[in-house]
């Protein structure tokens, strides 16, 4: 058999008293940017179960339960609520699945080893991170605005009547807004998750600070000396933060609650305080 011989790498040449030349692999060698490293990890969440289940559990309780109160409700409560409203209610308790997928999107990797893999593959730690966060965020949003969106639809179609009243496109900017609130408690859990690295320890730290102040504010403001603090603990919270946003009316005689830019800045500045720690503490542990 005839034919040019392929070229042998410089080990085999050298074993072989063949002179040394320059070698070049046929191999595509890019240099890695994030676009390599949020093409891994859409990869990494795509393929493991604990996506689905948290984002399925996130659009069953948010569209069940927004089409659970449509249904027991009639036109004209909505002259006083907005269509996006019903949401509401499901998204209180989607939430919580928002928070767990954001702790696993990086304690799961913490938890099987993977991390260090991870971190082989991709030395520069920061871009790994931003990564992680930018996958996340997107795909918590399109999520969570995808299901308000068919619970305010279907709002607007079925108790849309003359006894509605007229709404204005604000309301579904303050859902919009609501969305975003819930996907800043997941940046902020992954942001915890990637302080603790432990999977139990994050979700139990992002319930406590979603369920715990209602409860905290309600202790505190029981003694004179506390109870501005505590007012201040009730009024500053995520279900409170929630209802504002998506247009849920106060009971009257009830002293106005803080409007939604005020929640919406609580909300930037915590989770952008623990999105820097992570980012400096990433760097700084062996794995």
């Amino acid at each position: 058999m005839t034919g040019p011989r392929p070229a042998a790498a410089p080990q085999a040449r050298a074993a072989a008293g063949e002179p040394a030349r320059d070698y070049t692999s046929p191999l595509p060698n890019p240099r890695p940017h994030l676009g390599h490293a949020v093409a891994s990890e859409w990869t990494k969440m795509v393929s493991v179960r604990s996506t689905l289940w948290t984002l399925g559990a996130l659009v069953a309780t948010v569209v069940g339960f927004g089409l659970l109160f449509i249904s027991q409700t009639v036109d004209r409560d909505y002259a006083e609520i907005s269509f996006t409203t019903p949401a509401l209610f499901g998204l209180l308790i989607g939430q919580i699945a928002v928070m767990v997928l954001g702790v696993l999107t990086i304690t799961s990797e913490h938890a099987t080893g993977l991390v260090r893999t991870t971190f082989t593959a991709a030395p520069d730690r920061h871009r790994v991170l931003t990564a992680k966060y930018l996958v996340f965020s997107a795909t918590a949003f399109l999520v969570t605005a995808g299901s308000v969106f068919v619970v305010g639809l279907a709002g607007a179609l079925v108790r849309g009547g003359g006894d509605a009243g007229a709404h204005a496109a604000s309301e579904w900017f303050g859902a919009l807004a609501g969305c975003v609130y819930v996907t800043l408690l997941g940046v902020l859990a992954l942001a915890v998750g990637a302080l603790l690295r432990h999977s139990a320890g994050a979700i139990a730290v992002m319930l406590g600070l979603v369920t715990l102040p209602p409860v905290v504010g309600a202790v505190l403001s029981s003694w004179s000396a506390t109870a501005r603090a505590g007012q201040a603990v009730i009024e500053y919270n995520a279900p409170v933060a929630l209802m504002q946003l998506f247009g849920m009316p106060t009971g009257e005689g009830m002293d106005p609650l803080p409007g939604g830019l005020s929640h919406m800045t609580l909300i930037t500045l915590v989770a952008g305080a623990a999105v820097a720690a992570s980012y400096v503490t990433v760097v700084r542990r062996d794995v």
